[in-house]
């Protein structure tokens, strides 16, 4: 089988053809939309409920992505809560999670589908045996039962009540080939396999796609999506979303944290920490008994959030000490044992 098409060999007609024809998209035909998500002011309240914050832009680009419907591209750097989209999706929904993790090299048979050659084998010796080898037709090979269906073609063909929430994750770390091949699936919901014939979805999956932009994709693909770019959150709203997922946070020691991490975000590092390592460090912080940035101890916790020695090396060079000066001069609280940040949700 060759990286994006078929085995090579000549099939004689098309055997199986899913033939399902998808209207077009309407508000009544939307109907399989999840009712918590029929507004982009639900939309938000649902992805609160679910304790993620998001601001009106990007529940205005999941509403629409729901309604008309169309595939969610996600750009944004690595930490700031793209895959968590589409988990949270998932979970307001109930539908299942199919994800599609992207790397160098990915091909239709990690993507889409490949034949089980072995079973194939042994059905041939055991129509050999019966006498019926020279009958055989390409059907008898090249049939449903001996297809291994991947991410792509899962979602195209689930029998659930909802349509599944397809997480295409990192497509940037995938070839340029493969965003040409998943142009037929993304504008006709449907993929072609050319033993077999076209499939099609009966019901469109919801289609998040991520991506860090390490390489730029290409247009026509753009052409079929929504696109909204995550960027780093304010300081007020990072500090809504470690009340929101670490509720119980005392709230000189979040700010201080966050402060500190918008702060480090200013500076020059290999990597920047994104949201996902605020979170790690404040847990970390808690897990070891720790109130405020100026304890001894936090200085070895730094691995939370950087991950580049270098990075590290800087840090524990002075710009620690730089960054904490600042962050407590800026931001003095009293400790407040047991207050909790409650900000108004980010609209």
């Amino acid at each position: 089988m060759d990286r994006y098409g078929g085995s090579g060999r000549q099939a004689t007609g098309i055997i199986w053809e899913m033939e399902t024809t998808i209207a077009p998209p309407t508000p009544a035909a939307a109907g399989v939309m999840p009712s918590p998500l029929d507004s982009v002011d639900g939309v938000m309240q649902a992805l609160e409920d679910h304790q993620y914050v998001a601001d009106r832009g990007l529940a205005t680009a999941i509403f629409l992505g729901l309604r008309l419907p169309k595939p969610l591209l996600l750009e944004g750097e690595a930490g700031v809560g793209k895959t968590e989209v589409a988990k949270t999706l998932a979970a307001i929904s109930g539908a299942p999670l199919i994800r599609l993790q992207c790397y160098e090299g990915l091909d239709v048979a990690h993507a889409v589908y490949e034949w089980d050659y072995s079973r194939q084998m042994l059905h041939i010796r055991l129509m050999e045996a019966r006498g019926g080898g020279r009958d055989a037709v390409p059907a008898d090979i090249f049939g449903p039962q001996f297809l291994i269906k991947r991410p792509l073609l899962q979602a195209l063909e689930t029998t659930a009540d909802r349509p599944p929430v397809l997480l295409i994750d990192e497509l940037d770390r995938g070839d340029d080939e493969f965003d040409a091949f998943l142009l037929e699936l993304l504008s006709d919901w449907q993929l072609t396999i050319p033993e077999i014939g076209t499939i099609r979805a009966a019901q469109p999956p919801v289609v998040v796609i991520t991506s860090n932009r390490t390489r730029e994709l290409h247009d026509a693909l753009k052409r079929r999506c929504l696109y909204h770019w995550i960027d780093y959150p304010s300081l007020e709203k990072e500090l809504q979303i470690v009340a929101t997922r670490l509720p119980g946070t005392p709230e000189r020691l979040s700010r201080q944290v966050c402060a500190f991490i918008q702060a480090a975000r200013r500076h020059d590092l290999w990597k920047v920490p994104g949201v996902a390592e605020t979170l790690d460090w404040t847990a970390a912080l808690l897990a070891m008994g720790v109130e405020e940035l100026s304890q001894p101890e936090v200085i070895t916790t730094l691995g939370c959030i950087l991950k580049h020695q270098d990075d590290v090396q800087r840090l524990r060079g002075g710009l620690f000490a730089e960054l904490l000066t600042e962050v407590t001069e800026a931001s003095p609280i009293p400790a407040t044992p047991g207050v909790v940040v409650r900000d108004t949700p980010a609209r």
